[in-house]
């Protein structure tokens, strides 16, 4: 059903957003969780990597949502939150993670 949901939104966005790389935010205070207002440009999604005490809030374009890799991490994050979660689109996983997947070249 997840998956359903994310492909009609990219199959409707991707006509209007192109690949555009993802980039990390923390506030002038360091917490990832504070960020100004208007951060997340068109096109993007704040999404948070948090496992343990490790946190690290990203700003990820829309076109992310056609990535098997971050596909997994959102099954992981209903699995673990379920659909009822509010606030931040929080990941279960170590920003590493995230950051190795964001950074992984694309076919």
């Amino acid at each position: 059903m997840l998956r359903y949901f994310v492909g009609r939104i990219q199959k409707g966005l991707s006509v209007f957003v192109g690949r555009r790389p993802a980039f990390s935010y923390f506030s002038e205070d360091g917490d990832p969780n504070e960020a100004p207002g208007g951060d997340v440009m068109e096109g993007y999604f704040a999404v948070l990597a948090m496992k343990g005490k490790e946190r690290k809030r990203f700003i990820v374009g829309l076109d992310y949502l056609s990535d098997p890799a971050f596909l997994g991490l959102l099954d992981r994050a209903q699995e673990e939150y379920g659909f009822r979660h509010q606030g931040a689109l929080a990941l279960p996983c170590r920003p590493q993670e995230l950051q190795k997947i964001l950074d992984a070249p694309k076919p």
